[in-house]
């Protein structure tokens, strides 16, 4: 038996506090005593305890709402209840908040050497995690996905040919709309018609040259933007 184990007992009876104090003392244990639920909760505040008994029926704070205190803030603490005249829904309610044990008026020193030594030992050998407060996890910075990254490459080579492409064919598509209008008006009228054939011919014949440039143009970059593409697509597959 180790003597930097220490013992909580809470009781409003005198001779009880006595009867722990001279059992578990003889028998190494640091015995501290608390006569109310009040005190015994500024007690828990102060320092921790390895094991705390407390009667079950008490002036102002229970010996119940003890054990719930002990057993919200430190689960893994051990908690057994003296009770003498416990009633089954105490027991239950005991029961449910996690207590060790029953001891049941009146004592014996054996009763209580024995409490001490079982339930000690029942704690040590399932030892619950003992989680304090965690500090605040850091912020983790979100990796770029490998087909993004390589997407957003492609976007900044391929943006100023895109710009390219739209210049060179905004002209000839505002042409196009102009002759698609000139070719609708002549064909209400017949007598134009073979003129308007001329000049769609003619239209055909100019255009035709910078719409091959406009071709040349386009090719590579879409040629590059594809191949980007696929590279992203396997990079990604591979992740």
């Amino acid at each position: 038996m180790t003597a930097l184990r220490k013992v909580l007992v809470v009781d409003d009876d005198p001779a009880v506090r006595k009867s722990f104090d001279r059992v578990l003392s003889s028998k190494g244990y640091a015995v501290i005593t608390a006569e109310s639920g009040e005190e015994a909760l500024t007690k828990l505040n102060e320092e921790k305890y390895d094991l705390v008994y407390s009667d079950i029926r008490m002036p102002g704070i229970s010996g119940l709402e003890v054990a719930e205190n002990v057993k919200a803030r430190r689960p893994w603490t051990p908690v057994v209840i003296i009770t003498g005249y416990g009633s089954d829904a105490a027991e239950a309610r005991a029961k449910a908040a996690g207590v060790s044990s029953f001891l049941h008026k009146p004592l014996s020193p054996e009763m209580i050497e024995g409490s001490a030594r079982d339930v000690l030992a029942a704690a040590a050998a399932e030892p619950v995690a003992k989680v304090e407060a965690a500090p605040e996890a850091a912020p983790v910075e979100e990796e770029t996905p490998a087909g993004s990254r390589l997407t957003n490459i492609a976007l900044f080579f391929v943006a100023p040919f895109i710009g390219l492409a739209y210049m060179i064919a905004l002209p000839f598509y505002g042409f196009g709309v102009l002759a698609l209008v000139a070719g609708r008006l002549a064909l209400t009228n017949a007598r134009v018609n073979a003129a308007a054939t001329v000049l769609r011919h003619v239209g055909m014949a100019i255009a035709a040259p910078f719409v091959g440039l406009a071709y040349i143009a386009l090719f590579p970059f879409i040629g590059l933007a594809l191949l980007v593409w696929m590279a992203g697509k396997a990079a990604t597959a591979k992740a």
